[in-house]
């Protein structure tokens, strides 16, 4: 059984979080948006802060803290309107650093997680493939077992971070003939000598966050690279996403919140046809809609939050937070949009960044389609 989480200290906890991002991120936020990545450095000034993989136990140099601590960063980011960085943060400390956690060994974990914390090192998954998106059996990326080592050959698309990566998580085929028994991990350095990544993707949002092709050319890693047992890959995957897709759901849930507390503070001052917008009626049904949506998601994605500290989160619930939250994110964020009118169409408003950068949501760590039949072959069994 769990221990309640403490949340008077959880909003302590949260204020600080908000501090460090208004101090260090909000004064050049919009720099590193127009650069189309956020520095390098960036990581070693929110590993300082505490704000990388918080819930890494206390051993690896992480503060051991309970699992919201580290949704709490995700929310703050996305709430502020940094949908770029709540993502690749969320990729190292959500994503990254749980496989590590769960599926690692000690000596793993002591080589990389301490370093993941600080920010010395930052941590990215390859799985999907030019020819293999949500069908992650179809990867083609092979890793051929040769004396000690293993010779990684193959390509990977639209991985975030990719560009800053120092550790990348990789999925090869170890047996092309065993189908999702033929996938396994590899913790890959990428100072390695057959690693290389390619340009970083042109994308219509989250434009500060690296997302990159990678490539493996006669790549020779160590056994010891190998992430838990061989073959076993496929089935570490699917362990391991409900926790990514709960919190790129609780991401859109805090993206929609500051997308609405724009949107409130806008229609407040605007006036329209000698009134503010706020007084005509549309404006009010519209917010009371989007406020709604807003709230039942929130209410829904905090469930399954305590639901995964508990260890009772199954995959097709949070199948449905990523789906539930993820449309509403944009929903609200074109309901918002629209508010704005013309205004909303120049990247003068916030409120434009906030619309462009909600869409890839319904795309990353699974598609609204793909959650949709999870769902249903819960509820109805296999088609």
């Amino acid at each position: 059984m769990t221990t309640p989480v403490d949340q008077e200290e959880l909003a302590l906890f949260r204020d600080s979080v908000i501090k460090a991002l208004e101090t260090e991120v909000k004064p050049h936020y919009e720099a590193w948006e127009k650069s189309g990545i956020v520095p390098r450095e960036l990581w070693n000034v929110l590993g300082n802060a505490g704000m990388l993989c918080v819930d890494v136990p206390e051993e690896f140099e992480g503060c051991g803290a309970p699992f919201q601590y580290s949704v709490v960063v995700g929310e703050e980011m996305a709430r502020l309107g940094f949908g770029a960085l709540s993502t690749n943060v969320m990729v190292h400390s959500d994503i990254v650093a749980p496989y590590l956690t769960h599926i690692g060994n000690d000596e793993q974990r002591q080589q990389w997680l301490p370093k993941m914390v600080s920010g010395e090192a930052v941590g990215a998954i390859a799985m999907t493939e030019p020819g293999a998106g949500s069908d992650l059996q179809a990867i083609r990326t092979s890793a051929v077992k040769d004396g000690d080592d293993y010779i990684l050959n193959g390509s990977k698309t639209f991985i975030t971070n990719g560009q800053h990566a120092d550790m990348v998580i990789v999925a090869a085929k170890t047996d092309p003939s065993a189908g999702a028994r033929g996938i396994s991990l590899f913790l890959v350095d990428t100072s390695l000598p057959g690693y290389s990544k390619g340009r970083n993707l042109d994308k219509i949002g989250q434009h500060s966050g690296d997302t990159s092709e990678l490539f493996f050319s006669d790549m020779r890693v160590p056994a010891s690279a190998l992430l838990g047992e061989e073959g076993q890959g496929f089935m570490y995957l699917m362990r391991e996403l409900p926790r990514e897709r709960l919190v790129i759901g609780a991401l859109g849930v805090a993206a929609a919140r500051g997308a609405l507390d724009l949107t409130i503070a806008y229609a407040q001052e605007r006036e329209l046809f000698s009134q503010k917008l706020a007084q005509l009626q549309n404006t009010r049904f519209e917010i009371a809609r989007m406020e709604t949506d807003y709230r039942v998601n929130r209410a829904f994605v905090q469930e399954c939050v305590e639901a995964y500290e508990r260890g009772e989160l199954d995959a097709p619930t949070a199948s449905m937070a990523k789906y539930s939250a993820t449309e509403m994110q944009c929903r609200v964020a074109d309901g918002c949009l629209q508010l704005f009118g013309g205004y909303g169409y120049t990247t003068e408003y916030p409120i434009s960044r906030a619309f462009m950068d909600a869409r890839v949501q319904r795309i990353y760590g699974g598609t609204s389609e793909v959650m949709k039949e999870i769902i249903a072959r819960s509820v109805l069994g296999k088609a």
